[in-house]
């Protein structure tokens, strides 16, 4: 293959315009096609660029000889069949969280990635942003001693969404950066959530996980919150540590907090309060990073970091967490009434 890896960018909605704007800014690529069904939206795309295919057919993607790799930003439900078409027609595929909305979907479209030999990345963005990358440096290199537990927020007054809770809308994010800094797969989930805006749909939800070396893990995420955050916390036994995705100056900050072992008594423990730092986090756009490690990995034939095999974990995950929060619904259902 040429240096040159041509694009198509399928979903031209929320997320779609950023995917364009991205590929066609990196050197080595060109943004060959867009695809949607709205017709207006590609007028407006027509007039941005214009060098541009615009169609309304992924077949037309699809039967390009020379479009090399397709991005899909379509509805989430979408995602494990349009990958596999793509796959199949010998293209590269990017496809945005989550990779499906059952495990047996994503692991087909994993298949299809092994039939054809090409690269199937999912856009587990966090995974390339600066900030969790530092982190996971901090994690790794033993900074915080051995990690105890893991916690994050994603909190905002949000969009609503008909199609997905927000356990498949922003837990996806979460449980890949919380597999990512874990380096394992949990063995117990619980969750709890609450359908207060539409029947049905969770807008709030508590998530748990316990992880075979005994790491814990709890996730907090809502449309329906007076804070926006959007934050990560590890736990170690000698050290703390954050990423703040809100805070443009400290994006990550380490504390020397923790318990000390008083040397003049057996059992018995202090609190440490030490200094607190923040490390130089590099300020580069993650999505940008993101799909320049797809076209690298398309260039270089290695697996990307947010692999299929990747994307199938985040889904098991978030199908796990899905079953223990409709049972704890189940249960709630049944419970008796408060005296």
């Amino acid at each position: 293959m040429s240096q040159v890896v041509r694009v198509g960018v399928v979903g031209l909605g929320y997320w779609g315009p950023n995917l364009a704007r991205n590929f066609d800014a990196e050197p080595g690529c060109e943004l060959r096609w867009c695809c949607d069904s709205d017709s207006d939206t590609l007028e407006r795309f027509s007039r941005t660029y214009r060098g541009t295919r615009l169609t309304a057919r992924l077949d037309d993607l699809l039967e390009d000889p020379e479009l090399d790799a397709v991005a899909l930003a379509t509805p989430v439900s979408s995602h494990a069949e349009l990958a596999t078409r793509v796959l199949g027609a010998d293209k590269h595929c990017f496809v945005e969280k989550p990779l499906a909305q059952s495990v047996a979907d994503a692991e087909r479209a994993v298949e299809a990635a092994e039939r054809s030999g090409r690269i199937l990345m999912v856009g587990h963005l966090l995974e390339y942003h600066p900030g969790v990358r530092k982190l996971k440096q901090i994690v790794d290199e033993g900074e915080l001693g051995r990690i105890h537990y893991i916690y994050s927020n994603r909190l905002n007054l949000g969009q609503l969404r008909a199609d997905e809770n927000a356990l498949w809308s922003l837990g996806a994010h979460d449980v890949s950066v919380v597999l990512y800094l874990a380096d394992e797969e949990p063995s117990e989930f619980a969750a709890y959530g609450e359908c207060y805006m539409r029947e049905g749909i969770e807008d709030v939800v508590f998530a748990f996980l316990r992880f075979p070396s005994g790491v814990c893990a709890h996730l907090h995420l809502s449309w329906l919150d007076p804070h926006k955050e959007r934050r990560f916390t590890v736990v170690g036994s000698q050290r703390m540590a954050t990423f703040d995705d809100m805070d443009i100056e400290r994006k990550v900050t380490v504390w020397d907090k923790g318990f000390d072992e008083k040397a003049e008594s057996y059992g018995e423990y202090i609190t440490r309060s030490g200094d607190v730092w923040s490390p130089r986090v590099p300020n580069h756009e993650p999505l940008r990073l993101e799909c320049n490690h797809f076209l690298t990995s398309i260039r270089s034939g290695r697996p990307p970091l947010s692999d299929g095999i990747s994307g199938v974990r985040v889904v098991r995950v978030l199908s796990a967490l899905q079953d223990a929060l409709n049972l704890s619904r189940a249960r709630a259902a049944v419970a008796p009434p408060v005296a």
